[in-house]
């Protein structure tokens, strides 16, 4: 047999081996019929695709369908024991862990305090001892993993797993990939944080069904990730998203962002943008109920404290979010005139105050967005809210395995 035929059919068993498996994904529970009917592929054509990831453990047959005439159905669904993932999130001042099932299924997880100060050396080697607990947690409950997910902010090379920039860091050109591997024996992949929420969204969250929406994370950064045709866009050189450094004011007064300009849109509406609102309230003696809960719980200035008081009716908590989202709405109204998504979704650690930014985002969005545009759009908060990078970096596994199911061993 010609060689080249040879390597065209594989390539075209594989091309819809994955077609089968996004389809159970997506769509489970569904029967072979169903595929078939959906694909184009013949009944025969699917049914070998299914029997080979039920032997690579990819899929399972999950009871049947009995409405209707004709002989009952055979469902399907991904099963969630095809294996573990090891899901990291590395925060600018945290460092977060997960085991979980390949449907997202949490089983185990660990989040720590990380001083960014204590250096870059110090904060991988951080990471690195929770992902070895990680493991060790796994191995006792029988997991066998399929790779390591990691997220961070700042420019990722995806294809080399390096980290480029992180300007909240202040890191450099850091090998991840290769750092990982060498220490874990397991595959790794490594995404920007919005990017791996993004995905998160279109394989488990609120953009399932989505082709054109946009995931935007903020917390101590302000960062985008963007579906097009429901593929991820990544630019000319991977680095699209980087939204949060867009500038919307520029005058030498205003605050040096980390990433050495003025007048960046996250310099407005982060973290770090709230907890300067209330320093700046409580310097002038406004009624607040924060103090005394510093006191009472002796806790420094946090957005968990300052949530904590706008639950409680706290006119300067719930002002200062409110000021913030009115500052993250300007951005979406940029956003939305400029790309026309379906859905803007908001993760990360200030989704936590999703209830009090989120009808100042969409006020400052009605006043600045093109209503042609605008009406299209839903603004809406991730489910997995301060956990949305997390979920991604379990996320941007699963995707690999659903993109080349035929590097799963058969088991």
């Amino acid at each position: 047999m010609n060689p080249r035929n040879t390597a065209d059919q594989a390539f075209v068993r594989e091309t819809n081996l994955s077609l089968v498996l996004r389809l159970i994904h997506n769509q489970s529970p569904v029967s072979r019929a169903q595929m078939a009917g959906i694909t184009g592929l013949n009944k025969s054509t699917v049914s070998s695709l299914v029997d080979e990831l039920i032997e690579r453990r990819l899929v399972h047959e999950t009871g049947s369908n009995t409405g209707g005439a004709g002989r009952p159905a055979t469902l399907l669904e991904i099963n969630p024991q095809a294996g573990s993932i090891i899901g990291v999130e590395l925060g600018v001042d945290f460092v977060s862990v997960a085991v979980t099932d390949v449907v997202g299924n949490i089983l185990w997880r660990k989040r720590e305090d990380a001083r960014q100060e204590d250096g870059q050396e110090k904060m991988i080697n951080q990471t690195l001892q929770i992902v070895k607990e990680a493991m060790s947690a796994g191995k006792r409950k029988n997991c066998h993993f399929l790779g390591i997910g990691l997220s961070t902010p700042g420019t990722v090379d995806v294809e080399k797993g390096i980290l480029i920039f992180a300007p909240n860091l202040h890191w450099h050109n850091v090998p991840f990939v290769k750092i990982f591997s060498e220490q874990t024996k397991l595959k790794v992949f490594v995404e920007n944080d919005a990017n791996a929420a993004a995905i998160a969204e279109h394989l488990f969250g609120t953009a399932r069904e989505c082709q054109d929406f946009l995931f935007v994370f903020a917390g101590v950064g302000i960062g985008g990730g963007l579906f097009l045709n429901g593929k991820l866009y990544r630019g000319r050189n991977g680095y699209a998203g980087e939204i949060g450094h867009s500038p919307i004011m520029a005058e030498p007064s205003q605050t040096v962002c980390h990433c050495g300009n003025r007048g960046c849109w996250e310099t407005y509406a982060n973290q770090y943008s709230i907890i300067q609102r209330i320093q700046a309230r409580l310097e002038v003696k406004r009624s607040s109920i924060i103090p005394k809960l510093m006191t009472d719980q002796n806790a420094p200035l946090s957005i968990p404290l300052i949530k904590q008081a706008a639950d409680a009716g706290d006119r300067e908590a719930i002002d200062s979010f409110m000021e913030a989202g009115h500052a993250m709405g300007q951005g979406f109204a940029g956003l939305i005139n400029i790309f026309n998504p379906e859905r803007i979704i908001l993760g990360g650690p200030l989704s936590m105050a999703g209830e009090y930014l989120l009808p100042a985002i969409k006020e400052t969005v009605n006043l600045h967005a093109m209503p042609e545009i605008n009406k299209q759009a839903e603004i809406l908060l991730s489910p997995f809210g301060p956990d949305a990078s997390l979920i991604g970096a379990i996320a941007i596994v699963v995707d690999d395995l659903l993109a080349h199911p035929a590097k799963v061993e058969r088991r």
